[in-house]
C-alpha cells in the first residue's frame, strides 16, 4: 500500500510506501484498545471493587415499607368488613322499622276508619312526574353509611309523627266512645222526667234526680256511652243498679233492673247490654231509672238523650 502526495505549486507528486501491518496497528489503536479499556473498567467497577455499603440498608428499608403497606391493607380490609357489618345491621334495623311503620299505618287506618282502597300500606304508592332538565352531573352520590344514616333519621321522624298521630286518634276515639247520647232502652217510652214531680208513693212534691223509661220486663238495658263499671248490685231505693264511669267526671246510673249482666271492673262500649228491665227497689212497675252525674252531682239527662250520636 502506498500514499501519493501531490505538490500543487510545482506540479510534482511523491509516493510514500506504507508497510502492510500498519493498517492493522491503526485499527488496533482506534477500536480494539478502547473496547478493552471499557470492558476492563466495567469489570473493575462491578466485580473487582467492593459492593456499596448502603445496599443492605436500602433492602431493609424496602422490607419495612412493604410490611407497613401490608399492615395498612389489613387495617383497610378490617375497616371495610366492620363498615359492611354495620351497614348490614343498619339496613336490618331500617327494614324492621319499616315493617313496624307499615303495621302502625294499618292501625291508624283502622282507628281513623279510612277505607283500605283509599290508603293501602300493602301496595307501593304511585309515583311519577315529568323528566327533569338537569342531567344530574351536579349531583354527588353520598356514601353508603351516610345514605343509611339519612334513611334512619327519616324513619325515626316518621315513626314519632305516626305515634303522635296514633295518640291523637286514640284520644279522639276514646272521646267519641265516651260521648253520651241516646236512651238506655231501644224500645220503651219516657214515663217521668228530671226535676220536680209528685212522689208516686207519698204524693208529695219531690225532686226526681233522673229520667224514667218504662218498658216490658226483661227488655235489654244498654249503655249510653263507653266506660268502666264501678258498681253492680243492690242499692237502697235503686234496687239492682249499674253505675258506669265514662271519664272526665261523667258517670251514669241504671236502676230497678231485673237482672244485671256486668260486674265491677268490666269495660263496656256504647250500646252494650248491661242488664234487663225490672221492678226492683222503690218502683211501681217495670222501668229503668236513668241518671247522669257530673262530678258526682245529678244533672238533667235530657240534653244527653236527645243529642245525636257521633
Amino acid at each position: 500500500m502506498n500514499i501519493i502526495v501531490i505538490n500543487s505549486k510545482r506540479g510534482h507528486s511523491r509516493t510514500l510506501p506504507i508497510p502492510r501491518h500498519w493498517p492493522w496497528l491503526l485499527a488496533l489503536a482506534l477500536v480494539v484498545l478502547p473496547s478493552l479499556v471499557g470492558v476492563g473498567a466495567y469489570y473493575m467497577v462491578y466485580h473487582v471493587s467492593d459492593q456499596p455499603e448502603y445496599t443492605p440498608v436500602m433492602t431493609e428499608r424496602f422490607a419495612e415499607q412493604l410490611k407497613e403497606q401490608q399492615s395498612s391493607l389489613e387495617e383497610l380490609d378490617q375497616l371495610s368488613q366492620e363498615q359492611f357489618r354495620a351497614l348490614t345491621l343498619k339496613l336490618a334495623q331500617a327494614q324492621a322499622r319499616l315493617v313496624r311503620l307499615d303495621a302502625l299505618g294499618e292501625r291508624l287506618v283502622e282507628v281513623a276508619d279510612v277505607g283500605s282502597d283509599e290508603f293501602d300500606f300493602s301496595t307501593v304508592p304511585g309515583l311519577g312526574g315529568p323528566e327533569s332538565a338537569d342531567d344530574g352531573t351536579s349531583y354527588e352520590l353520598p356514601s353508603f353509611m351516610e345514605a343509611v344514616n339519612q334513611m334512619t333519621s327519616t324513619l325515626e321522624r316518621r315513626e314519632r309523627q305516626l305515634e303522635i298521630l296514633e295518640d291523637l286518634l286514640a284520644d279522639k276515639q276514646i272521646e267519641n266512645q265516651t260521648y253520651l247520647s241516646g236512651r238506655p232502652l231501644a224500645k220503651g217510652w219516657m214515663s217521668s222526667r228530671f226535676g220536680r214531680r209528685s212522689d208516686p208513693f207519698t204524693g208529695r212534691v219531690a225532686w226526681h234526680k233522673g229520667v224514667d223509661f218504662a218498658g216490658k220486663e226483661g227488655t235489654p238495658i244498654i249503655a249510653t256511652g263507653a266506660g268502666v263499671v264501678t258498681f253492680s248490685g243492690d242499692r237502697s231505693g235503686y234496687g239492682k243498679l249499674v253505675e258506669i264511669n265514662h271519664g272526665n267526671g261523667i258517670s251514669t246510673r241504671y236502676g230497678h233492673a231485673l237482672e244485671l249482666l256486668v260486674e265491677p271492673g268490666d269495660i263496656v262500649r256504647t250500646g252494650d247490654i248491661i242488664g234487663k228491665v225490672g221492678n226492683s227497689g222503690r218502683s211501681t212497675g217495670p222501668h229503668v231509672h236513668y241518671e247522669v252525674l257530673k262530678n258526682g252531682v245529678q244533672v238533667n239527662p235530657q240534653p244527653y238523650i236527645y243529642r245525636a250520636r257521633r
